[in-house]
């Protein structure tokens, strides 16, 4: 394994040494074994590896909080695996990281197939919100829906050991790790960058998948210049495991036809066959949220870089939601609180090296308390467990200032905050 400070991720070989290498990449909260169904056939003409994620199947718990650092952490792993170029196929997040490869590195990959996979993961506020509840709960709450989300309910229902196998992966994954994947969801979007994948890619979707769908992957179709459609019937998320004989002639006949001839590296690749054709597919507006020009000033020499840093982590702390609803609100009166709150107290405060952001809720909580702020005190209390607190952690901030701020101000910020954390940290029935 690689001596490198990039921790690699652990993995399996499987098929013929000098084969060409195919790279199965899971999703979040399962492991390589989402593939087994597929690897008996894929071996016929690829040399597979699979890889599990940080904390996964019983992985090394190191976090990676960005795709980014996971395919840098993939790379790693297939350097030291002498592996230089390879086909793709990857699942959700597994998905976000071939696109990453595609889009950083694209002299790597010779095909890619995108499984149940999407440009921007539903919000950055959803996953976060996960992260909240997996911090508070544990892993259970996710385990127990994971069929839900995963498999449509026939499948469910007359396969009983498969969807215990799902509940069991997903309550043996590391939270931390977990948590840190939802992080790198919530980070993930690459609308605009999709026109420059330029690798031959397959977007394969279960018709019934109600976490990323059809309207997805035909986004994703509509932005790749050189891409093809396959949606499976009576399938939802998690499809190689509900569909496996679908998505194994599909993955077979793509990486088959589909494989780009090395730059000029002197490899033995495949052949390259025409496509198979497929329908057009119309192209689809993406949504982008939309500020109101007159919320967004003129900002001078060095005001730009503070009010984009300032934005990015006033989104990731407050939310989306919350930070689109006050930009929208903004007008000709407004708009230049708006920047400055945004340029200073996000872009140079809350960004400043000195504390990380869970002091700086502990130490935001507090001065709410003591000016009895009781509107920003829900704000920041939904903050705080973004940012890692606890619910009993902020228990022992509001009973600190009680001590230094008064019994009646604490007793309004412990009404405020336990309504917050009730509604932010219950899982969803």
């Amino acid at each position: 394994m690689s001596t490198t400070t990039t921790k690699p991720l652990e993995y399996s070989f499987d098929g013929p040494e000098g084969a060409p290498v195919l790279v199965l990449g899971p999703s979040i909260g399962t492991t390589r074994h989402m593939w087994d169904r597929q690897v008996p056939e894929l071996i016929k003409q690829w040399r597979v590896l699979r890889f599990d994620l940080p904390g996964h199947g019983g992985a090394p718990a190191h976090p990676a909080g960005s795709v980014g650092e996971l395919t840098s952490r993939l790379l790693a792993t297939l350097d030291a695996a002498g592996v230089q170029r390879f086909g793709y196929a990857g699942c959700a997040l597994g998905g976000a990281i071939g696109i990453e490869l595609a889009l950083r590195h694209p002299e790597r990959l010779a095909s890619l197939a995108l499984v149940a996979a999407s440009p921007r993961f539903g919000s950055a506020d959803e996953f976060r919100q996960r992260g909240v509840i997996v911090r508070t709960n544990g892993l259970e709450p996710i385990a127990r829906t994971s069929p839900d989300r995963w498999f449509t309910g026939g499948f469910a229902a007359a396969q009983p050991a498969i969807t215990e196998w799902a509940v069991q992966m997903v309550r043996t994954t590391d939270p931390g790790c977990y948590i840190a994947a939802c992080e790198a969801l919530a980070a993930f979007d690459v609308r605009a960058e999709l026109g420059r994948v330029g690798v031959p890619t397959l977007v394969l979707v279960g018709s019934d998948d109600q976490v990323t769908g059809p309207a997805e992957a035909r986004t994703l179709v509509a932005g790749i210049r050189d891409a093809r459609l396959a949606v499976v019937p009576g399938a939802s998320h998690l499809v190689p495991v509900e569909q496996p004989a679908a998505v194994t002639d599909l993955l077979t006949h793509h990486f088959a036809t589909a494989w780009q001839q090395p730059y000029d590296t002197g490899q033995t690749a495949l052949p390259s066959l025409p496509a198979v054709p497929v329908p057009a597919v119309p192209p689809q507006a993406v949504p982008v949220a939309e500020i109101a020009p007159a919320a967004v000033p003129v900002r001078g020499p060095g005001q730009s870089d503070r009010y984009e840093t300032g934005l990015k982590i006033r989104r990731e702390v407050l939310g989306d939601a919350h930070v689109d609803r006050a930009l929208a609100a903004a007008d000709d009166f407004s708009g230049d609180f708006q920047d400055f709150l945004t340029r200073y107290a996000w872009g140079e405060i809350w960004d400043r090296p000195g504390l990380d952001r869970r002091t700086r809720s502990c130490i935001t909580l507090t001065a709410l308390v003591a000016g009895g702020h009781l509107e920003e005190l829900a704000f920041h209390t939904r903050a705080a467990l973004r940012n890692g607190l606890t619910p009993d952690e902020i228990k022992e901030v509001l009973l600190q200032a009680a001590v230094y701020c008064g019994i009646p101000a604490a007793n309004s910020a412990f009404r405020v905050a336990q309504q917050v954390i009730q509604e932010e940290t219950t899982p969803d029935a």
